[in-house]
């Protein structure tokens, strides 16, 4: 590496730090990407010089990363440098290698930003989750994305990379199968709408039971990590999987990360301890308070999320808040909410936030749910008990930003 590059990437780095400083600073952003931009535009490839000789996980997927990345991060132990606020393309990433210099590193990446993520950290081990459609107005096509998964591993140049793959999405299965090092793991997966048809032939996937076949042979590949109720089996060995946080998703994120973890080296028993403890991630699952109600904030930015939280819900008839906006960070287009299996929520009442409330508001009439839309904050009456709050991405984040621990 020439002197010139080095003091370039030096530069980059320290511009990186002030720039998202000032951001922090100023209250303009949480300083996690205007930095990284800055420090990528100064040097280019500053995102594989700050990886190199670091331990790399990296964790992708539709839903799902953040939690099984944070997992990651306490499983693992001690230090690990992470980009803990979700920023997952490469200016977040740069943000966070600059300001831990720690040589473990977890890192959550944009499904699109894969193969990239791939090239400039060069990863020890790779955690495939799910792939489902999501922010309709600009994402690919969720069958593209297995393409350019599959091209990405495919390609890549470095035989000792461990993939970790969740076995029951047909789409994951697609993209990781010609891998010969990859870890496929038996987990809960409760949304496959977006992979009832093969991907290789077309030809429409048959589910039977815990597993799915195509007439063409491809199919299910053998587990070497499953999960079933709290009992959590990795190669063999048998631990309890005693979450703190509620749903089937978690269980499967766990198990995920978990494998990651042990394909690593590290400790499972120990790891599993840890990862069992752990109450809430970036305030998802978090309970706060807001104008005399106590809440439970439930992230859920898509049909596969919200599925996932409406099954986690209990069957009491309690009152239920629901929050949709449609700004940049959740795509405009809400018209996903149709693809939502809403009527989950009869015999519940929702109350209906945020800028789509209407729009949400109508997808539960033609469910036949009880609804109320708000707004007006100052008309909500009070309530007994915790409200589970349901919200997409940016109304989640208002929600966060109102209430108080």
């Amino acid at each position: 590496m020439g002197k010139s590059t080095m003091l370039r990437e030096r530069v980059a780095s320290v511009a990186v730090r002030t720039v998202n400083r000032v951001s922090r600073l100023t209250g303009r952003g949480s300083g996690t990407v205007i930095g990284g931009r800055v420090g990528i535009k100064i040097a280019p490839d500053l995102v594989s010089a700050l990886a190199r000789g670091r331990t790399v996980i990296l964790v992708s997927g539709t839903n799902g990363k953040t939690t099984t990345t944070s997992m990651i991060v306490a499983g693992w132990g001690g230090d690990v440098t992470t980009n803990e606020t979700g920023a997952n393309m490469p200016a977040g990433h740069v943000a966070a290698l600059v300001e831990s210099q720690n040589t473990r590193v977890a890192l959550e990446v944009d499904e699109a930003w894969l193969s990239d993520t791939l090239r400039t950290t060069r990863p020890h081990v790779v955690v495939l989750l799910n792939l489902s459609r999501d922010q309709l107005d600009r994402a690919n096509e969720v069958r593209h994305l297995a393409e350019r998964w599959r091209t990405a591993l495919e390609t890549y140049d470095d035989a000792a990379l461990i993939v970790v793959a969740n076995a029951n999405d047909p789409l994951v299965v697609y993209a990781a199968e010609t891998r010969a090092n990859t870890l496929w793991c038996d987990v809960p997966t409760t949304w496959i709408a977006d992979a009832l048809s093969c991907p290789k032939c077309t030809l429409a996937i048959s589910h039977v039971g815990n597993s799915w076949h195509c007439s063409c042979g491809f199919a299910k590949p053998v587990t070497v990590t499953s999960v079933l109720g709290d009992e959590l089996v990795i190669d063999g060995v048998t631990l309890n999987l005693e979450l703190s946080m509620p749903g089937e998703f978690n269980r499967s994120n766990a198990t995920l990360a978990l494998t990651a973890l042990h394909s690593d080296g590290v400790d499972v028993e120990d790891a599993v301890r840890r990862v069992n403890a752990i109450h809430s991630v970036v305030g998802r699952f978090s309970v706060r308070r807001w104008n005399g109600h106590v809440l439970r904030l439930l992230l859920a930015k898509n049909p596969s999320g919200f599925a996932a939280m409406l099954a986690t819900l209990p069957e009491d008839g309690a009152d239920v808040w629901v929050a949709i906006n449609a700004r940049v960070a959740d795509g405009h287009d809400p018209s996903w909410l149709y693809d939502v299996p809403f009527e989950l929520l009869r015999g519940h009442r929702v109350y209906c936030f945020g800028d789509r409330r209407l729009d949400l508001a109508t997808r539960l009439d033609y469910g036949g749910v009880d609804y109320v839309v708000v707004d007006d904050d100052a008309t909500v009456p009070p309530s007994k008990g915790t409200i589970s709050l349901l919200a997409n991405y940016t109304a989640f984040h208002d929600w966060l930003a109102r209430s108080q621990p």
